[in-house]
């Protein structure tokens, strides 16, 4: 299943981060994940949130370029070797991951895992056929389906 997630592009600049998640969180919206990673001049902000809309239009009014794509969401044990068992699944099936982060579920004893692949279709696939669960949005968000 696959959830909205929106990158925002970052100036790497005193304070510039904070203004932006300041922003967000003043108009009461909920980030559920997070990943920074940063060049540079630039850093890639990427937010999974409850209302994803909402966010880009505040950050739009602040001038700040955002882009709202679709990353698969997983659920996996929260054990030794969890992770691996996931990476696998998509190896065998000749699948790269191009970025992936971990976030703050609701799912006792286990680790959600936000992945963005070569071909998120297939992998969507391959992990259901693997009896590795999908997160739900309403999961993610926080909020109802």
């Amino acid at each position: 299943m696959r959830i909205k997630q929106l990158s925002i592009f970052v100036e790497n600049k005193f304070g510039r981060l904070e203004q932006i998640i300041d922003d967000i969180s003043k108009n009461g919206i909920n980030i559920s994940a997070l990943s920074l990673a940063d060049t540079t001049d630039f850093g890639i902000l990427r937010l999974i949130v409850d209302d994803i809309d909402k966010a880009r239009s505040i950050l739009k009014e602040q001038g700040v370029i955002s882009k709202i794509s679709e990353v698969l969401a997983v659920v996996i044990e929260d054990e030794c070797g969890g992770l691996s068992k996931a990476l696998k699944v998509l190896g065998d099936a000749e699948i790269s991951v191009e970025y992936m982060y971990a976030f703050v579920g609701q799912v006792s004893g286990k680790a959600l895992m936000v992945f963005q692949t070569d071909d998120d279709e297939k992998a969507e696939n391959v992990f259901v056929d693997n009896h590795i669960e999908m997160v739900k949005p309403s999961d993610v968000y926080r909020i109802k389906e």
